[in-house]
């Protein structure tokens, strides 16, 4: 059990001038017995509101200084106050707020909310157990308008998809990677450099681009770069729901349409997911 959605600012001042994080925050317990559920005995049981109040008093006390060591700091509070507590899970994300820029020049307290990828991360500890931390990045919407296609695959009486060689790759990408035991990282660090890599290996090279001959090969190539410049994620998860776009017929209309106008197809929509991990880390 626990508490959902807590939702808080947390402003930090430096002189004249201010940071923000906006997060949301998920905290659930598992307590060592279970006699609230087969007794109605409330004697272990730490209220939902004290759970809110802690997470909003540890806010205060030792700010944010990454979403991971905030995640951190409220599993180890929760494990070092409460004996009654024997699992803990903490899910922390970010609202995507980044300062303002006026001429190139940082406002010292205007921010803009840019929606480019939504920073989350989750840690977890049994008692007695490892802390492990997760982290990553949801809702970042990505698009190339060439150098895509899709040729060669399975096809029976029910095929009616023409192959294509060139097309557009438009997809919500949701991303999820484990450090295994939690070690003294630099989450922020870390986090910028596996996104660098999502969007290098969705785009290719800037003046050329890379050829992706499927949704399920391009998540492949996303995980093998962060997996190859990375050595602290041991498992990513990849999933991308795919955005299709149809060309809109303008022949009625007296015009040649050279793919210059479309349309999305909101629904269904397709959906390619894998997960991909360190051989040491699954033979451990």
């Amino acid at each position: 059990y626990g508490k959902n959605t807590i939702k808080f600012l947390r402003l930090h001042r430096e002189g004249k001038k201010h940071f923000v994080k906006e997060v949301e925050v998920c905290a659930h317990l598992r307590l060592t017995s279970p006699q609230e559920y087969l007794e109605g005995n409330n004697s272990l049981v730490i209220p939902t509101d004290t759970i809110k109040n802690i997470v909003l008093v540890l806010a205060k006390k030792n700010g944010i200084p990454s979403l991971e060591q905030f995640a951190i700091d409220i599993c180890n509070h929760f494990m070092t106050t409460f004996c009654q507590v024997a699992y803990v899970k903490t899910y922390v994300q970010e609202v995507p707020w980044q300062r303002l820029h006026e001429n190139g020049v940082p406002h010292i307290h205007s921010f803009i909310c840019v929606p480019d990828g939504i920073r989350f991360c989750e840690a977890e500890q049994c008692r007695n157990g490892p802390l492990v931390v997760f982290a990553g990045i949801k809702d970042l919407k990505l698009m190339k308008t060439t150098q895509s296609g899709f040729e060669g695959f399975y096809k029976n009486e029910h095929t009616t998809l023409p192959e294509r060689h060139d097309r557009i790759l438009c997809g919500e990408l949701f991303c999820k990677w484990s450090y295994g035991e939690c070690k003294d990282f630099d989450f922020d660090c870390i986090w910028k450099k596996i996104r660098e890599c999502i969007l290098e290996a969705f785009s290719g090279p800037p003046d050329c681009g890379e050829y992706s001959p499927s949704y399920q090969k391009t998540v492949n190539c996303i995980q093998m770069l962060v997996l190859s410049r990375v050595s602290q994620v041991q498992v990513i998860e990849v999933v991308l729901n795919n955005t299709f776009y149809n060309v809109v017929d303008m022949k009625n209309l007296g015009l040649a349409n050279d793919k210059e106008v479309l349309v999305p197809v909101e629904a269904p929509y397709g959906s390619c997911a894998c997960t991909l991990g360190r051989k040491k880390f699954f033979e451990a």
